[in-house]
């Protein structure tokens, strides 16, 4: 029907924990899908993890808005009975415990399919569902770290350096995202559901496969570079920082003209990227004196009206207020029930047609009722009974 979101119809449960499992689940409650977050009856933990903004976890927003919560026992067999009769209703089952964990809790894929052989299981581990370091636990920094990327960041004399933006976790959330799409698709196909397993230690690899596949060719090593070096590099400005990245063929022209160096064009010494790279120092020292004399601002205007890719390095304060955010909805600000409102995570696929969904962050169990009456057909009598018991806590009045 016109207007409808790309994944309306489509029912995720969403047994994730921390960034990456969860981030996938917000990717489809964003494009419409109905996420239900499967939770403890204490919520999941991940709701104390700071920042704190106005008594909300900035953390738990960011992964989690948009979700309905379910808050069920899943160590007591009625609260595993819920999730199974969700699991005959629903489209796909995302997980990030380790390897085995899900298995013993009695929700593994072949039990999943024999309870509804369409459905679609997404598994996210450290390591894998196999190889040998399968049983290893494991956040974004250990894919980071295992997979090479940290040994080439940071500056050629000092140690290395952990990204602070967890970008294995995303990358991730991505990989999971895009195989469980694909699945979808598949299954219109076949008519069956299928398991797909992505990890933080893969995505590690694929983050650093350039450098690695020199080294397996010809051992060619890949050294740090801090920011860079010329052409792509950062400089300190009159009151700050800028980026510059420069280095095709195609925008070198550019960079003389920007520069009021028309006779680079026709020096030997910058006739293509290897001389350039050669003579380096030679273009440095006048990219220093050049940021040094103009503002940020000025040099990054300038830079970009003679079609120069450059940015300013801006903090997160000054961040937080380039018009790009808002005008782009690339954080959207939504009424918090804890916060009053708060920034979250918003649109970052711009669909021509169909609309992005952005909703609030759901309290502890707020759509239990609405899950076991509306989804389940589960009667009034039996929802109080199953609160009485303990097995699930309902919205807060």
């Amino acid at each position: 029907m016109p207007g409808a979101t790309p994944l309306e119809g489509i029912r995720l449960l969403d047994l994730g924990r921390y960034q990456a499992g969860p981030r996938c689940a917000l990717m489809f409650a964003r494009m419409g899908a109905e996420v239900i977050k499967v939770e403890g009856l204490r919520g999941d933990e991940s709701r104390g993890n700071g920042p704190i903004v106005n008594g909300q976890s900035a953390y738990w927003v960011q992964y989690n808005s948009g979700k309905k919560s379910l808050a069920v026992d899943l160590r007591n067999e009625r609260g595993k009975d819920i999730l199974r009769d969700l699991v005959k209703v629903s489209d796909l089952f995302l997980q990030n415990f380790r390897p085995g964990t899900i298995d013993r809790m009695g929700f593994g894929y072949e039990t999943l399919h024999e309870l509804n052989q369409k459905i679609i299981m997404i598994n996210v581990s450290a390591y894998g569902q196999t190889g040998s370091h399968r049983d290893r636990i494991g956040f974004d920094p250990i894919g980071q770290a295992f997979g090479g990327m940290m040994s080439l960041n940071g500056s050629p004399d000092g140690p290395p350096v952990k990204n602070h933006f967890p970008l294995i976790d995303r990358i991730t959330s991505l990989h999971a995202t895009i195989g469980a799409l694909a699945a979808i698709r598949e299954r219109d196909i076949s008519g069956e559901g299928q398991q797909i397993d992505v990890s933080l230690a893969d995505t590690g690899f694929s983050a650093n496969e350039i450098p690695i596949t020199a080294y397996l060719a010809d051992g060619t090593v890949q050294e740090k570079e801090g920011n860079g070096q010329g052409l792509t590099n950062a400089y300190e400005t009159a009151d700050g920082w800028a980026l510059i990245h420069a280095t095709s063929e195609a925008i070198w022209p550019r960079v003389c003209a920007a520069l009021d160096r028309p006779e680079w064009k026709e020096d030997p010494r910058f006739a293509d990227r290897a001389s350039r790279d050669a003579n380096v120092a030679a273009i440095e020292a006048v990219l220093s004196e050049w940021f040094a004399a103009r503002t940020t601002k000025d040099a990054v205007d300038h830079l970009s009206n003679h079609s120069i890719p450059a940015a300013p390095i801006n903090s997160v304060e000054q961040a937080a207020v380039e018009p790009h955010l808002l005008e782009r909805e690339v954080l959207v600000e939504v009424p918090d029930p804890i916060a009053g409102k708060i920034h979250v995570s918003g649109k970052y696929i711009k669909f021509s047609r169909t609309p992005m969904v952005v909703g609030t962050t759901p309290t502890i169990g707020e759509h239990t009722d609405e899950v076991l009456g509306d989804i389940l057909g589960y009667p009034t009598e039996r929802i109080e009974e199953l609160k009485t018991q303990g097995v699930v806590v309902g919205p807060s009045r």
